[in-house]
């Protein structure tokens, strides 16, 4: 977190609460100027606490601490942008975790913006007739494809960690990467 700035100014100088009578004396001024340099970066993250609760602004060290906060594990050697996205839209992405829609939107996250389009093997019906035949196919499944503009630098075992922790566990998938515009 915060430690020493070298040069960093405090923004409440000790030696300016004391009554003028001590401020002649050099030790004193000295001394005080040493725990300026220690509490200025304390200071300064508590006059700036709003900022660091806000992922668009705050500083990138702490970003993991609020990831871990709204439960998102962003990649260590992604861009700060996309790792700013991912907690910026995480409670949105838990309200759809498990939909078609919450899938879709984690692999544009994760491929920086990639098309995506998946197709599923289930399916709902209605019927007041008994006996109607039941949608979709036997085994759950889930296609997706992704049209990247170079599906080379895709890192696929990533992409395949993702699918699989994002759809139930008893639902199988099949990935398609393909040339295309993102």
């Amino acid at each position: 977190m915060r430690t020493d700035v070298p040069g960093l100014p405090s923004p409440h100088p000790l030696i300016e609460l004391l009554p003028a009578v001590y401020l002649e004396h050099d030790f004193l001024a000295r001394f005080l100027a040493a725990l300026d340099e220690v509490l200025a970066p304390v200071l300064l993250s508590l006059d700036n606490l709003p900022a660091h609760f806000d992922p668009r602004t705050a500083p990138e060290d702490f970003l993991d601490m609020l990831a871990a906060w709204v439960a998102v594990e962003p990649r260590d050697d992604s861009p700060p942008e996309r790792r700013r996205a991912a907690v910026l839209g995480a409670v949105e992405r838990h309200r759809t975790r498990g939909t078609l829609d919450g899938l879709a939107e984690a692999l544009r996250l994760e491929t920086g913006g990639a098309r995506v389009e998946i197709t599923e093997s289930g399916g709902t019906v209605w019927s007041a007739t008994p006996g109607t035949p039941l949608p979709g196919t036997r085994r759950p499944w889930v296609g997706i494809r992704l049209a990247l503009p170079d599906p080379g630098r895709v890192d696929r075992a990533r992409l395949e960690e993702l699918i699989a922790a994002e759809i139930p566990a008893h639902v199988g998938f099949t990935l398609e990467l393909r040339p295309g515009g993102a």
